[in-house]
C-alpha cells in the first residue's frame, strides 16, 4: 500500500475524476457533478462534445433506436414519417475522466487522459429516466431498419474540407473550419489517416497493396459535411458524427504522395501534380460572381461580369427565389437563411422575429448562367447587410451583431 500511494503521489497512479451531466436537445450541457478544477472540466467538455450528438443528429440516432427497437409500428416512407416520431429532448450523462493510466476500447482520449461514459439515458420530461436496452439481437433490428424505406434517405452537403495531412504532424485544411471545428476535424483526419506510423502505414497498405513498402509523406481527402440523414444505417457512410453534422469521407478524394509533389489516388491509382485532382478541385475552384439583391426587388452586379443575355433570366430567379420586393416571402426567405448559416449559433424563441437584411449578396457560378437547372440550386449566399451600409461576412467566426439577441448562451455548439 505504501509503494502504491507513493506512486499517486507522484502522479504515476491513475486518479479518477468522476461526472455527471444533463444535456438538452440543443446541446446545452449542465454539470450536476464535475471536478473544480476548471482544465479537468473542459477535457470532459471536449470529450463528450465528439462523441453526444444534438439538433438533428441526436434526433436521427434517437429516431433510430426507436426503430431498431422495434416501438415503430408504421412503415417509415418519407422524411415526414421519420420527423413525426416524438424525440425524447434530455438526456442524462454519467461517466469518468481519467488522468494516467492506459484507455480501453470505446474510451474518449483527451489530453492527459481519457473519458469513460458510463451510462446515457433519456427521458421526455424530465423526470423518469430510461435506456435502450444493450442486449438487443443486432440481426433483428437491423433487419426491422431496412424494412422501412426511409432507411434509404441520405443528408444533404452544408460543406467540405480538404484535408492534406502530413506524417510529421502538419494537417493544412481548407476552406479554414470555424474554430470550433478546427481541432475535431484535425483529429479525425488523424484518425482517418492512421495516428501512429504503424497505423499511417497499414491503412495506406490496405487501400493500396500494391504500392511497395515506401511510406507516405502525406495523405489527403475531402471530408463532407451533411446534414444527418433522417435514419442510421449500417450502410451509411458517415466515418463520424460532429455535433450535429456528419463527416463523410468523399468517393475518390482519398489520394497519397511518396515524395510531395506527385499525388496516387487511392481510388484508381491515377496519378496528378500538386493541388487535386481535376473533378474535385472544380468543387473548390468555381469561378463565380458577386450579385446583390435587395429587399425592394433590385438586383445589381458589375455590368462586365455577367453577359447581358442573363440579365432577365439572373434577376427573375433571383426575385422569385429571395422574395425580393415581396416583404413578406423575403422576410421569410432570410430568416430561413440565417437559421441555416447560424445553425448552431442562434436559440430563437417561439414567435421571435429575426432582424431582416436590407440586402443579402450571393456568389453565382459563371457556368450556372447557362445551365438549365434553377439557379437556387447553385448559388451561395456570402455576405449581409441589415442597414445596407455594414456588411457582415455570413462564414465569419463571428455572429453579426445584429444577431446577438437570439445567440446561444452556451454549451455544446
Amino acid at each position: 500500500m505504501g509503494e502504491a500511494k507513493r506512486r499517486k503521489q507522484l502522479g504515476l497512479m491513475p486518479t479518477v475524476h468522476p461526472f455527471e451531466a444533463q444535456l438538452d436537445a440543443d446541446g446545452t450541457l449542465t454539470f450536476t457533478q464535475v471536478p473544480d478544477d476548471a482544465t479537468l472540466r473542459g477535457k470532459i467538455e471536449q470529450a463528450l462534445r465528439l462523441v453526444l450528438p444534438y439538433g438533428a443528429a441526436w434526433d436521427s440516432q434517437f429516431r433510430t433506436q426507436l426503430v431498431l427497437h422495434g416501438r415503430v409500428d408504421d412503415t417509415l416512407t418519407t422524411a415526414e414519417d421519420v420527423a413525426a416520431l416524438p424525440v425524447a429532448p434530455h438526456r442524462h450523462v454519467t461517466g469518468e475522466l481519467t488522468t494516467g493510466g492506459q484507455p480501453h476500447e470505446g474510451d474518449i482520449r483527451v489530453d492527459g487522459g481519457h473519458v469513460r461514459l458510463r451510462g446515457v439515458q433519456h427521458s421526455f420530461d424530465g423526470q423518469r429516466w430510461e435506456a435502450f436496452p444493450a442486449n438487443a439481437d443486432p440481426n433483428a433490428a437491423v433487419r426491422r431498419l431496412l424494412n422501412h424505406p426511409a432507411a434509404r434517405l441520405t443528408g444533404e452537403t452544408v460543406a467540405s474540407y480538404a484535408i492534406e495531412q502530413y506524417r510529421e504532424g502538419r494537417t493544412d485544411i481548407d476552406p479554414e473550419p470555424p474554430a470550433e471545428l478546427l481541432e475535431a476535424i484535425e483529429g479525425l483526419a488523424r484518425e482517418y489517416h492512421g495516428e501512429s506510423d504503424a497505423e499511417w502505414q497499414d491503412l495506406h497498405l490496405e487501400l493500396a497493396p500494391d504500392a511497395g513498402e515506401d511510406s507516405p509523406v502525406a495523405k489527403r481527402v475531402v471530408f463532407d459535411l451533411t446534414q444527418p440523414a433522417p435514419l442510421q444505417t449500417p450502410f451509411s457512410r458517415a466515418f463520424a458524427v460532429l455535433g450535429n453534422v456528419e463527416v463523410v469521407p468523399q468517393e475518390g478524394s482519398a489520394a497519397y504522395t511518396l515524395d510531395g509533389e506527385e499525388w496516387v489516388s487511392y481510388a484508381d491509382g491515377q496519378t496528378f501534380e500538386g493541388g487535386l485532382p481535376a473533378e474535385l478541385a472544380d468543387i473548390f475552384d468555381l469561378d463565380t460572381v458577386p450579385v446583390t439583391v435587395h429587399a425592394d426587388g433590385r438586383v445589381e452586379w458589375d455590368e462586365d461580369d455577367i453577359p447581358a443575355e442573363h440579365a432577365e433570366r439572373l434577376r427573375t430567379e433571383l426575385r422569385d427565389t429571395t422574395g425580393a420586393g415581396t416583404p413578406d416571402d423575403w422576410a421569410n426567405w432570410t430568416r430561413q437563411m440565417l437559421e441555416n448559416v447560424y445553425a448552431e449559433e442562434l436559440v430563437i424563441p417561439d414567435g421571435a422575429e429575426l432582424p431582416v437584411p436590407t440586402a443579402v449578396r450571393l456568389d453565382i457560378p459563371l457556368d450556372a448562367l447557362t445551365d438549365p437547372d434553377p439557379l437556387a440550386q447553385t448559388f451561395m449566399e456570402s455576405e449581409v447587410t441589415f442597414d445596407g451600409q455594414a456588411w457582415r461576412d455570413l462564414y465569419d467566426e463571428e455572429l453579426p451583431e445584429e444577431l446577438s439577441a437570439v445567440a446561444h448562451p452556451g454549451g455544446l455548439n
